[in-house]
């Protein structure tokens, strides 16, 4: 069947139930730019068990999190809501508005998040030790935005079909999207990064879109040896699960404790558990109490993907706006609804060029990347799957009435044709000509020019005292998982990360 005749046997219900939820990180800076050294505010309630304000690597690193939405405005309006609540518990701290962070301290003094005395929050903070261990905690400072997509009656292996093609075709979205060309010098002091000066104090590439999704950015030479397939969920679990079980030298060499009896990591296999492993998207489902997240996937399959590639755009209030998660819904129904072939060991090394090439040099005239073993051009690929988006567009509008899906795909066509109006090519100018050439001047001001925005805003009594009850009761929470633990945490280790935690086992 062709794109056309998919779409033509979904209903209008179908084309409505499609959902989607929002996860946006973001730094805790002090009022000169610098990272944060405070703990994660008690007004916002426990970073264990809050369903909205958690924490992701830093304490200084706030995670939001939005419910499951129908409507793209409803998802961004509790998104909106979130910031406003966590900025009026800041003080004179703001939330660092790019994706790369500004000026940071040693890694040592980075703070890594704490979730309480709990089994399951020493495990949390354990396995971010882990990550510091293994790459370094300024890697782990990088934030971004996860764009959660599920859409009605599709099986694990529609899903499966529809992350192959966001693969191939997630070059579109860094061009579009990416806002991450520059970072300040010291990010990368001390190691060899291939980058241009735009300043003293900062560093670019000219027709970069996403250093955050480059060679900078979450990569892992030990994890670069991983070929994940995903053909099927089964064959994807596979790869998962040895990288999840067999000890891997260099991390069996750190060990799980140090000298004087403190944790390193929580395992010595290439991935701790699977958030460790690297991709811009992920089959997800929803866990239970204790269950490993490739459990849940092998037991009842996919419930929906998690885009991962996403910056936050500094010129946004908070990150993302309508408009992108428009070309987002559309972008992710055109991966599944076009023909989706298997992948290969061979396409997958060259879907890994093809994203670092986008990252480093997208915006770069003439640019050519692989395509099933031939060369093609950046703006012939993505004009192509512009102009066979618009149906998908055209679909949803009727389906949802109005013509906004219509307008924002038209509107990401005329962006794509005119590189220098995109979000990496204005932060490249605005801190040029606004900033003496320094990032973190930028993202300061940004910063600051955010939190005002919102803060004018303010949230009214009744929600203020929602929120309120609502961080109480997870501070409430908290105590009493940590009041319920029966084992002590090395015998809980051992158990989170016994590989039959992995699998099915037969009835």
């Amino acid at each position: 069947m062709t794109l056309h005749q998919r779409l033509r046997t979904l209903d209008a219900a179908r084309l409505r139930g499609m959902k989607r939820g929002i996860e946006k990180e973001g730094l805790r800076v002090a009022p000169d730019g610098t990272l944060a050294r405070t703990p994660h505010p008690v007004a916002l309630g426990s970073a264990l068990t809050h369903p909205h304000i958690t924490t992701d690597f830093s304490e200084s690193q706030l995670e939001l999190v939005t419910g499951v939405h129908d409507r793209v405005e409803d998802c961004l309006n509790e998104l909106t809501t979130i910031h406003r609540v966590v900025l009026q518990s800041l003080g004179d701290e703001c939330m660092w508005a790019a994706s790369m962070p500004g000026l940071l301290p040693p890694d040592a003094d980075i703070p890594i998040g704490y979730y309480g005395t709990s089994n399951v929050g020493q495990a949390k903070r354990v396995y971010r030790l882990g990550l510091s261990h293994r790459y370094g905690s300024r890697m782990q400072t990088i934030s971004g935005i996860h764009y959660n997509w599920s859409f009605p009656g599709l099986s694990s292996a529609d899903y499966f079909a529809l992350i192959r093609n966001f693969r191939r075709h997630s070059f579109l979205l860094l061009y579009l999207f990416g806002a991450s060309p520059a970072v300040t010098s010291s990010f990368v002091a001390g190691q060899p990064h291939g980058l241009e000066a735009l300043s003293a104090d900062a560093l670019h590439l000219p027709y970069a879109t996403s250093l955050r999704m480059g060679r900078l950015g979450y990569q892992s030479d030990a994890q670069s040896a991983l070929c994940v397939s995903y053909n099927d969920l089964e064959g994807y679990a596979h790869s998962l699960q040895e990288a999840l079980t067999v000890p891997y030298p260099p991390y069996e060499a750190m060990g799980i404790r140090d000298a004087q009896g403190g944790y390193r990591q929580l395992a010595t296999s290439l991935l701790q558990i699977e958030n460790e492993f690297y991709s811009t998207i992920r089959p997800k489902r929803v866990i239970r109490s204790g269950e490993r997240p490739l459990h849940a996937l092998r037991e009842r399959g996919v419930e929906y993907v998690e885009v991962r590639c996403m910056d936050i755009n500094p010129f946004l209030p908070v990150g993302i706006d309508a408009h992108t998660a428009r070309v987002l819904d559309v972008f992710l129904l055109h991966a599944l609804l076009s023909d989706s072939p298997p992948d290969s060991p061979d396409e997958i090394r060259a879907l890994q060029v093809n994203q670092l090439m986008a990252a480093s040099r997208g915006r770069e005239p003439g640019l050519m990347l692989q395509r099933g073993g031939q060369v093609i051009s950046l703006r012939d690929w993505g004009l192509a799957l512009l102009d066979e988006g618009m149906a998908v567009a055209e679909a949803l509008d009727q389906a949802q009435g109005g013509e906004a899906y219509q307008a924002a795909w038209a509107q990401a066509r005329r962006d794509f044709l005119a590189p220098d109006t995109l979000p990496s090519a204005r932060v490249l100018e605005a801190i040029r000509t606004q900033h003496a050439g320094r990032f973190d001047a930028f993202g300061l001001a940004c910063s600051q020019d955010l939190k005002q925005s919102l803060l004018s805003q303010p949230l009214s009594e009744a929600e203020r005292a929602t929120w309120q009850a609502q961080a109480q009761a997870s501070l409430a929470e908290q105590a009493q998982i940590e009041a319920a633990d029966t084992l002590d945490f090395e015998a809980f280790r051992q158990r989170y990360v016994d590989p039959a935690g992995l699998t099915v086992q037969a009835a």
